[in-house]
């Protein structure tokens, strides 16, 4: 029959091939349209035309579950089982990406993990973008390191559930895989010498000019003409500070006036002649000199009385 899978097929994992794909999607894809009219008596030749004619790649999607081209041409794969060499061709093929897509499921799925990180790690430099498929039937934007990368290290992918792969590092640790070396790497290798050139060259900018250097830019400089009297001008600030700045015009006229006259010497004498002893004898005297007089005034009054 059309679903079964080539007699001289050989098992992989220890089953059937196409037992690989779970078996409601198994069913699903015998179903579909797309197998029974494109995938009917397909050999592996005529798998890469068809191949060249996918637009996308995805799983099932819908609520009837409908199978894309994709997953049905990966099915038909397993069902037919052609030689390593065809799929290492499908995956080097650089003209069309889904073809090197669909030689890379086929690989994940049936390969031996040395197989897988030998031939599918180099893809991680196609940068291409691809379509997806999700569940609900709407395209998404991928690249082909993306889609290379959930093929070695997710569980599922397209709806199928892939072989557990051995890890890099045991592989390296037993010699079969040498270690990997990544273009990034590279890249950033040269990123980070030419940045160490460029950080020499600017600290050899920065460092100080010899003595002589030196002496040729200071003599470069404009001499000014030297000024023997020159009176610093004090700025706002202190002028502001200063008492003489606080005070009237008039009173600079007094101080000056005050300066001038010849008065000084006239009133230090009358303030030595005016001590506190003459002031107090002086008073003392003219009490008495008034005193007599009071008492004659009284007797003449008196006597005037007396008289009457």
């Amino acid at each position: 029959m059309a679903n079964r899978t080539v007699k001289d097929a050989n098992s992989i994992h220890g089953t059937n091939p196409q037992y690989l794909v779970e078996k409601i999607i198994r069913t699903r894809i015998y179903e579909c349209k797309y197998w029974k009219e494109e995938c009917f008596g397909l050999t592996a030749e005529l798998v890469v035309d068809k191949a060249m004619e996918l637009k996308y790649v995805g799983g099932v999607f819908g609520g009837n579950i409908k199978p894309t081209p994709f997953l049905c041409l990966a099915l038909k794969l397993l069902q037919i089982q052609p030689e390593k060499d065809i799929i290492v061709e499908f995956i080097k093929n650089e003209d069309f990406k889904y073809v090197r897509l669909l030689g890379a499921m086929y690989m994940r799925l049936t390969g031996t993990a040395v197989d897988c990180y030998k031939y599918l790690e180099p893809l991680y430099n196609d940068y291409r973008k691809i379509k997806s498929q999700n569940r609900n039937g709407e395209f998404e934007l991928m690249h082909v390191d993306e889609f290379i990368h959930e093929l070695l290290h997710s569980e599922r992918m397209c709806d199928i559930i892939l072989p557990r792969l051995q890890k890099r590092q045991v592989l390296e640790e037993a010699e079969m895989l040498e270690t990997r070396v990544s273009a990034l790497e590279e890249d950033l290798d040269e990123a980070e010498s030419s940045e160490d050139d460029e950080d020499e060259d600017e600290r050899a900018e920065r460092i100080p000019s010899p003595e002589p250097h030196r002496r040729a830019y200071r003599d470069d400089r404009p001499r000014r003409s030297p000024s023997p009297r020159r009176r610093r001008s004090r700025s706002p600030r202190r002028r502001s500070r200063s008492p003489k700045a606080r005070r009237s015009p008039a009173d600079s006229r007094r101080e000056k006036r005050r300066s001038k006259s010849p008065r000084r010497p006239h009133r230090e004498r009358r303030r030595r002649s005016k001590s506190p002893v003459a002031h107090h004898r002086g008073h003392r005297h003219r009490s008495h000199s008034k005193s007599p007089d009071k008492s004659s005034k009284k007797s003449h009054k008196k006597s005037r009385r007396g008289n009457q």
